[in-house]
């Protein structure tokens, strides 16, 4: 991986910037094309390496992925596939594709890349095992996965104690192929693309607040157009937020109220915020995000708010050292079991860039003194705090340098090249 280093002008930033396809609906949308059986059309898919991942672990299965077509036998076609399913650096290409797989009579093994290897598995287990489904982690509750291989899954009403859209999607995914309606419960504050889209196919409806049913059976092919990804917008956003004079325009995103947080600390925090709805995918509105700077201030993350917007927290630290007074994040435990350590990683990149930070178990505190000095940022491999250390350098007074930049390929190959156009 290579280095970079990058100093914006400092000035304010007038732009309008059409991001790359949503990765969480890239994802969903290759495999739900995937589980049909017959020719299936995607466009704008997300262009970095976690959906180049399950494009690579679908074609492992039989599925032929060319150009935006995607051509699949069906779920009960599937291959069993020679080697391991390599699911790179994306876990939500693991979770995902064990759920499917799990109910499914093809046996597979889900393995991935060292960062990968890290990352919690075993919370699959309770829900897809409640369904029939065959599951099984290493002694660490981690990859590599056997999944598959199930006789006569049935429905099943399971409540996990997590507000994970990933879990939630593997089940759900699962009890596709199980004999019976099943549903899952879940606490508030998860992304709700897979119950949106779902719904629209009439494979599942609310029961309440936050239980869903899913209906089993057949998933028609179908074409999906994907729009903006929110959080590839939100580093753009950040740089509206920041400067007052500032203003970006981002079209055609997705709205998905899940994937708003950021927009919302945005605006408690004192920056503007519009946001017209255009459009819908499966159920998901789809429409433009505009931002203004303005003079921001210090605010307290916690709650359903923390999991809307957990993706685009080390980011939030970023804007919080260019505002003013303390800004403290909780409940956001989950940060330390990402691609990173992200609360320790995100506070060396706010201390490395001499601003004021603690950290916590579940969180952290920024002290707002509206400056972040240059320096040198170690992305500790994880594309989300190399971008967020980008976005500061757009008005950090010297240049910052990011080690292993090229992470952010990851989520979005042209994010840099992007990011200065915003800014020269």
């Amino acid at each position: 991986m290579a280095d970079r280093t990058l100093q914006g002008t400092g000035d304010p930033i007038l732009a309008s910037v059409q991001v790359p396809g949503d990765k969480s609906l890239s994802h969903r949308a290759l495999i739900l094309a995937a589980i049909a059986e017959g020719d299936s059309v995607v466009t704008g898919l997300g262009p970095g390496e976690d959906v180049a991942s399950t494009v690579r672990a679908l074609s492992q299965l039989g599925v032929v992925v060319k150009g935006d077509e995607i051509r699949s036998p069906g779920i009960k076609g599937w291959h069993t596939p020679e080697t391991p399913v390599d699911c790179g650096n994306s876990g939500t290409t693991m979770r995902l594709l064990a759920g499917a797989l799990s109910t499914s009579s093809v046996r597979a093994e889900l393995i991935g890349d060292a960062s990968l290897t890290q990352r919690p598995m075993g919370r699959l287990a309770m829900p897809l095992r409640a369904l029939g489904g065959i599951f099984a982690t290493s002694t660490n509750g981690t990859s590599p996965l056997q999944v598959g291989g199930a006789e006569g899954p049935v429905g099943a009403s399971v409540t996990i104690d997590l507000a994970s859209a990933q879990v939630r999607t593997a089940f759900a995914f699962a009890a596709l192929n199980a004999e019976g309606d099943s549903t899952i419960d879940s606490p508030p504050g998860f992304r709700d693309h897979t119950e949106r889209w779902l719904a629209s196919i009439g494979r599942g409806k609310w029961v309440a607040a936050t239980r869903y049913q899913i209906h089993p059976g057949p998933i028609e092919p179908a074409s999906y157009d994907i729009p903006g990804d929110p959080s590839s917008a939100a580093y753009l956003w950040a740089l509206a937020a920041i400067r007052p004079g500032s203003q970006v325009m981002t079209p055609a995103i997705s709205l998905n109220p899940g994937r708003l947080g950021f927009l919302q600390i945005l605006e408690e925090m004192g920056a503007e915020v519009e946001a017209v709805v255009t459009g819908a995918l499966g159920g998901d509105p789809v429409g433009d995000v505009v931002v203004r700077g303005r003079s921001l201030h210090g605010v307290v993350i916690e709650g359903p708010l923390v999991a809307s917007a957990l993706d685009e927290l080390p980011l939030v630290a970023v804007v919080a050292a260019y505002g003013e007074g303390v800004t403290t994040v909780r409940g956001a435990a989950e940060l330390r079991r990402k691609e990173s350590d992200r609360i320790a990683a995100t506070a060396a990149m706010i201390t490395a860039l001499q601003g004021g930070i603690e950290t916590a178990p579940d969180g952290f505190s920024v002290v707002g003194t509206g400056f972040l000095a240059g320096g040198t940022v170690d992305s500790a491999g994880d594309h989300r705090i190399a971008m967020a250390a980008a976005t500061a350098a757009a008005y950090a007074d010297g240049p910052v340098t990011i080690l292993d930049a090229d992470v952010a390929a990851v989520s979005w190959p042209e994010f840099y090249a992007t990011l200065e156009k915003t800014w020269s």
